[in-house]
Order: structure tokens, then C-alpha cells, then sequence
């Protein structure tokens, strides 16, 4: 069992922050997920800055931008991810896309994101038909495959995630891209159980998720909330990070209370 799949146990879901790695700097990258580990979150995604994040919302791609302008590489994600994984104790995941991956090299990324601390990778554009030389070098380092599925997703799409997927499965809650939104979308509830019918992972909700009511609500039929442009928000809106520890606080009551 990985160290990924150990958060999930019966009654307990998980929260799952992201933030960019060198936005707005690496120094509050550290600060974040230090403040983010302490405040109850169980997973970090780390997001790996690329030019063309096409997954990402606004407050993403401009996070994504601002790092690569400030001379953000693979690389150095990995070296925050090794330092990181000296000073907290919970999992570590990189979300990053596959041209960044492709050019390091895949088994020379893997293995040095083992080293440094990663327990899996998600990679948005990359799917699991055309996975398998990733994949083999991910089991090979023992690194989750988290793959995502969407509410347009056919049944034949969700088993081949679901046979293909360790750690969990990021379902993604409405058709388009990442951003904080203030209604919770029509259907999400069938669209778990769909899921559910085809897999025992664990299912965590992402994109669109920004307030503890919404959490809440997923954290009753999911098994773990992942929230990310809320995050980026609050860091660029508040240096000091107070906006930050209370909202994650927030978030993680909500969930427990659920």
C-alpha cells in the first residue's frame, strides 16, 4: 500500500490542497505547505509551471507564468519538493503536464522525484492510452498514477481509468477548466456514483471548489476535496498567509463535520 493510499480509511476524507511551486516565490511555496500540512490537509499537489497549462483556469495560468518568468524549471520543483519532504510529513504529488516531463527525461524525472519525496504525478494531458512508457517508469519508483476523469467521460474511458489508476482517481467536477466558482455543478452526485460502479480507489473532487459549504458538501459523497485557484487566491491576496491558515481550517472543519 502506498503511502498515498494510507490516507484513505473508512469515515476519514481527505483534503488535498494545490499550489504552484515558485509562486509568488519559492520561499512562500515552503511557507504554504508547511501552513497547509499543519492545518490538516493530507495531500499536497505541487504544480509544476508550463506554458500552456490548458487545464488550468485564469488564477492558475497566471500563477504558472509569473513562476516561469521568475526562472521556475522542473528542476527546481524538484529540489522544493526535496526540501519540503524534509520539514513536513504528509504526501507529496506533482500535477505538472507532460512536455516539461517528456524533456527531463521520463526515468530520469521519476527517479529523481522519488528521491526527492513524490509519492505520485498527475498529468492532466496526458491519457492513459498513451501512458504506459510513463507508467512503467512510475511503478518502476514507486510513484501513484493519478489519473482524471470528467462528467463526459463513456463507461469504456472510466474502466480504463479505473484499471489503470493507483492511489486515487482525480474526477474532475464540471466540463472545462480550473477557477474558483460559487455553485457546485448538476450532476456531480450521479457522476461519483458512475465512478463508484467501476472502482474501490478513492475518488477526490477537484476544480470549482472555493468555499467550506461546497466542501462539505463533495466530502459526503467523495472521499477527498482537492482545491487549488482558492488557494493561489488567498496566497497572492495575503502574504502573511492568516487568510490562508483560516480558510484551510475553515475547509477542514467542514469536511469533518460533513
Amino acid at each position: 500500500m502506498s503511502c498515498i493510499e494510507k490516507i484513505f480509511i473508512p469515515g476519514y476524507k481527505a483534503l488535498i490542497p494545490y499550489i504552484t511551486v515558485g509562486y509568488p516565490s519559492i520561499e512562500a511555496t515552503l511557507k504554504a505547505a508547511v501552513l497547509l500540512a499543519d492545518c490538516g490537509c493530507n495531500i499536497i499537489e505541487l504544480g509544476m509551471p508550463f506554458s500552456d497549462p490548458l487545464a488550468d483556469g485564469v488564477t492558475i495560468q497566471r500563477a504558472s507564468y509569473h513562476a516561469i518568468k521568475r526562472g521556475i524549471t522542473p528542476q527546481m520543483c524538484i529540489e522544493a519538493a526535496s526540501e519540503l519532504n524534509k520539514i513536513i510529513d504528509i504526501p507529496l504529488v506533482f500535477m505538472g503536464y507532460y512536455n516539461p516531463i517528456f524533456n527531463s527525461g521520463l526515468e530520469d524525472f521519476c527517479r529523481l522525484a522519488e528521491k526527492a519525496g513524490i509519492e505520485g504525478l498527475i498529468v492532466p494531458d496526458m491519457p492513459p492510452e498513451e501512458g504506459l512508457e510513463l507508467e512503467e517508469h512510475m511503478r518502476k519508483y514507486g510513484l501513484d498514477s493519478i489519473y482524471l476523469l470528467s462528467p463526459t467521460s463513456s463507461p469504456e474511458r472510466i474502466s480504463l481509468v479505473a484499471e489503470r489508476s493507483t492511489g486515487f482517481i482525480y474526477l474532475v467536477s464540471l466540463t472545462g477548466v480550473t477557477g474558483a466558482r460559487k455553485n457546485l455543478p448538476v450532476g456531480l452526485e450521479s457522476f461519483i456514483v458512475r465512478v463508484r460502479e467501476r472502482t474501490n480507489l478513492p475518488l477526490c473532487v477537484g476544480f470549482g471548489i472555493s468555499t467550506p459549504e461546497q466542501a462539505g458538501k463533495i466530502a459526503k459523497i467523495a472521499d477527498g476535496v482537492i482545491i487549488g485557484s482558492r488557494i493561489i487566491q488567498l496566497m497572492e491576496e495575503d502574504c502573511s498567509l492568516a487568510s490562508l491558515k483560516s480558510f484551510v481550517l475553515s475547509i477542514r472543519e467542514a469536511i469533518d463535520k460533513r
